[in-house]
């Protein structure tokens, strides 16, 4: 939105969606006080310029069997752009990792996964993640609880 900042109306949208993201069209309107119309306006500018990506269920992982949660940090033994372009590719095939970040620390990134159990991780990065491109070694870090998490 490098045209048009964000107005105090364009955060309130936003930040009310981010809230309830079924709210309809009407009830939104109501809640950063404008009309329809204008609001309706609005909400069409931020998703086509991708402010708003879309719109999700949030889903409990636990009534899906994914309740366990670790963060495992990764180091590359290459982290040339190629190295990192098959890294990223691999990852997005795996269906446990919810999250991957590409850190500037003392390891190349960090990965949120999900699982059954304990047991299903070590299978996992057994057979899935230790066979990454380029990884040369990992630590696990187990989340005992999840206080916040957006959308929760």
């Amino acid at each position: 939105m490098t045209e048009r900042p964000l107005d105090r109306f364009d955060r309130a949208i936003l930040r009310e969606l981010g809230a309830d993201g079924r709210l309809s069209v009407v009830a939104l309107a109501a809640r950063i006080g404008l009309s329809k119309s204008p609001t309706q306006a609005r909400l069409r500018r931020l998703e086509a310029a991708g402010v708003i990506r879309g719109y999700r269920a949030v889903i409990d992982a636990g009534a899906l069997g994914a309740a366990h949660v670790v963060f495992v940090e990764v180091r590359l033994g290459d982290t040339r752009e190629a190295a990192l372009a098959a890294f990223d590719a691999a990852v997005r095939r795996v269906p446990e990792i919810e999250e991957c970040h590409l850190i500037a620390g003392g390891f190349d990134y960090l990965l949120k996964l999900r699982t059954r159990d304990i047991a299903h991780y070590r299978k996992v990065l057994a057979e899935t993640l230790s066979g990454l491109p380029h990884v040369t070694a990992t630590s696990t870090h187990v989340a005992m609880e999840t206080v916040k998490e957006r959308g929760g």
